[in-house]
């Protein structure tokens, strides 16, 4: 039971960026042709593993979603929301500094202090007032840093978008989740169901609208997750194979 929220909360947080990035994509109108398919050489694997993952979203986490955004007051989500960002940016802190990006490390590092002392335990952002920036890292970013390369695309269960790298990254980032310092194994499950709830609640607007507009929401997600995680973590653009790169399987 442990295991699996923990992946699941880790899906949403993921999908979060993701959709809103490809939010961002669609108004502006700057989203590009699909990216290099020699990025997805597992493509019918991995749309086996993205219906699974969009099942047991529509039987499960996304009507508890609703319910939890519908009947629980704004004040109090963004509390809920508040509290596990702040503990996000302890982790960041870490990765950052192993990436020798000594601001954004210095700044994260701070946001965790001023928040967790002053903000009750994170429930209040007093960071962001402060103008005390955000810099999300996590050891997947890590290891490009370092220069592993990306490999290829892969759908994980319960855990959504990443690739070969990622997926990786996503193990050490388990084991250091700040969650597990809680010592009771009844709070730790709890805490995590809670933050599952509260990501997917957030993502509630952002996936209605990729649902409207996306003809094939398989490739148009890995399309943007591809293109925008590389940006943000200054990977090099995917190539096209010889010949034009026409994946057989599409």
């Amino acid at each position: 039971m442990s295991v699996s929220v923990m992946c699941a909360a880790s899906t949403w947080r993921r999908a979060l960026a993701l959709c809103a990035l490809a939010v961002a994509t669609l108004l502006t109108g700057c989203a590009s042709g699909p990216l290099s398919t020699a990025r997805d050489p597992l493509e019918p694997l991995n749309r086996q593993v993205y219906a699974f993952n969009e099942g047991a979203d529509q039987l499960v986490v996304k009507p508890v979603a609703t319910l939890y955004r519908e009947g629980v007051p704004d004040l109090v989500r963004t509390g809920v929301n508040n509290f596990f960002s702040n503990l996000g940016d302890a982790w960041s802190a870490v990765n950052s500094a192993l990436q020798l990006r000594v601001q954004d490390a210095a700044e994260n590092l701070m946001r965790f202090s001023v928040n967790s002392v002053f903000g009750l335990a994170g429930v209040l952002d007093i960071a962001s007032e402060a103008n005390i920036d955000r810099h999300p890292a996590d050891f997947g970013s890590t290891l490009a840093r370092w220069g592993v390369p990306p490999g290829p695309y892969l759908v994980l269960p319960l855990m959504g978008p990443s690739t070969l790298r990622d997926a990786s990254g996503v193990v050490i980032d388990r084991r250091f989740d700040p969650l597990r310092e809680f010592e009771s194994v009844q709070d730790r499950n709890t805490l995590n169901v809670v933050r599952l709830i509260d990501t997917r609640s957030n993502l509630l607007r952002a996936t209605d609208l990729i649902e409207g507009v996306a003809l094939d929401k398989y490739s148009f997600v890995r399309d943007v997750y591809l293109q925008r995680r590389g940006v943000s973590i200054e990977d090099p653009p995917p190539t096209e194979p010889a010949g034009g790169g026409q994946n057989p399987t599409r």
